[in-house]
């Protein structure tokens, strides 16, 4: 769930306003299209200084004073694994309510004085945290930031915004009900995570849902906004002394320690074929090998292993046995999932479904092939300069991809030159270290989940 003001002027009505009017529509205007097309900061050269404040609030922060604009992306360990049982979904709620009032600000007058800064505020839960943003015009930090103070410390969690809230929330999982592959989802989750937190889904369900109380909120609020569990990177128009009072105005109230409750780590359960079935004219199909945790020393070997697999959109293995030669599918990728308490390697695709059977066997095949016989040494060399010559454009093009990016790099504990040591470490790994992690990695039977029609048997027997 993700809540959002965006800037607008629509309650200006008075002739003298009318001016301010087309100020904000201008800014806005900019502002938009800074945040969309800005080229990222110096790509591998920008400064990241790191600064702390009196209370102890530590930041990384780019400057760019080149436009007036200012981008804050943070997080705080702990999100929808947090949700007590029974009442699942609660984190994703309470996301959507950070602009629905603070302070002595009720809902309405939260969102006219977050128009009135000419700022975009965000909150968004995931599994493993709860993120939060805001983008501002640097000559209106002070209202901005001020806003943000209310919205971090103290959240109202009136009655009506939360029934609106959840209402919203509740909708979209009636939508699903009947969505095969929501369905496939939920199955699929509950069959590799068991009673794990992570077989729940983020938003809950109905009857979780109606259980969740102010009281609620207001506890896990409490528990997990602290400085404790904080990363946060700043992009833009201001320097680290300014910084360093922003940050103690924001945040440096906040308690000192988290109040979490543990989540345990889990291997997902593989080696199991998992049929939803539907009547349906197209079959998706999801496989999973075990992952790697970011912290492990072939981390880098199981990228790139993974890149020539089915990472790289349009050269991968997968890509051309199964769209390129056969036409089976019009896209097919491999991706490695990285959660703080299980990893795994997925691969997806969709395909006709009187060739699900059929493609699920190519799929197969491909994945083995690698595990036997790994890459060759120019698929290697390939891969590591798109992977190095990439990265700026796919993470760095932005004020807010880069504030994205280097939150993700603390929550990872990179350190602060990661993006400078980033090449060196990839081209280190050797083609024999790509092999081992192939064969690590891909020769354990994979979990399957087929969404469509009973699978037929291809020639020469089995499902594939």
């Amino acid at each position: 769930m993700m809540s959002m003001a965006i800037v607008t002027a629509e309650n200006i009505s008075s002739p003298a306003a009318e001016g301010g009017r087309v100020y904000r529509a201008c800014a806005t205007l900019c502002f938009a299209l800074f945040f969309l097309l800005l080229p990222a900061l110096a790509h591998a050269e920008m400064n990241i200084q790191e600064v702390k404040s009196k209370k102890g609030v530590t930041a990384w922060l780019v400057e760019d004073h080149s436009i007036p604009l200012i981008a804050i992306r943070f997080v705080f360990d702990g999100g929808t694994a947090q949700d007590p049982a029974g009442k699942e979904g609660l984190v994703n709620l309470m996301t959507g309510l950070f602009d629905e009032g603070a302070g002595d600000l009720d809902s309405e007058a939260f969102q006219l004085k977050l128009d009135d800064a000419g700022a975009e505020m965000s909150f968004q839960a995931a599994r493993d945290g709860t993120y939060g943003s805001m983008r501002m015009l640097s000559d209106q930090k002070d209202e901005a930031f001020g806003l943000l103070k209310l919205a971090v410390n103290s959240p109202r969690f009136d009655q009506a915004p939360i029934d609106r809230i959840r209402a919203q929330i509740l909708s979209g999982i009636l939508a699903n009900e009947r969505d095969p592959n929501t369905i496939g989802q939920q199955r699929w989750l509950r069959a590799i995570y068991g009673q794990h937190p992570y077989a729940r889904p983020d938003e809950g369900n109905k009857d979780s849902l109606a259980t969740i109380t102010a009281d609620d909120l207001r506890a896990f609020h409490k528990a997990n906004f602290a400085r404790g569990g904080l990363h946060v990177t700043v992009v833009g128009d201001i320097d680290a002394v300014t910084l360093s009072g922003r940050l103690d105005e924001v945040f440096g109230d906040l308690p000192d320690k988290q109040a979490l409750a543990p989540v345990a780590d889990i291997k997902p359960r593989l080696g199991q074929q998992l049929e939803v079935n539907y009547d349906l004219p197209q079959t998706s199909l999801q496989l999973a090998w075990p992952g790697v945790k970011r912290s492990d020393p072939d981390f880098y070997a199981a990228v790139l292993m993974n890149e020539i697999l089915g990472g790289s959109t349009f050269t991968s293995r997968l890509y051309e046995q199964v769209r390129e030669k056969r036409g089976l599918a019009y896209s097919v990728s491999s991706a490695l999932v990285d959660h703080e308490h299980s990893n795994a390697l997925l691969v997806t695709t969709a395909t006709r479904s009187d060739r699900a059977a059929q493609t699920l066997s190519i799929v197969r095949q491909v994945v083995k092939d690698m595990a036997e016989n790994g890459p060759t040494e120019e698929e290697l060399a390939a891969t590591k300069k798109y992977m190095i010559g990439a990265y700026a454009i796919n993470n760095l093009d932005s004020s807010s991809s880069i504030a994205a990016t280097l939150v993700e790099l603390q929550l990872d504990n990179l350190g602060i030159d990661y993006i400078k040591r980033r090449a060196a470490l990839i081209n280190a790994v050797t083609l024999a270290d790509v092999k081992a992690a192939a064969k690590k990695l891909l020769s354990t039977d994979p979990a399957v989940m087929v969404i469509g029609p009973p699978l037929v048997l291809v020639a020469g027997g089995g499902k594939g």
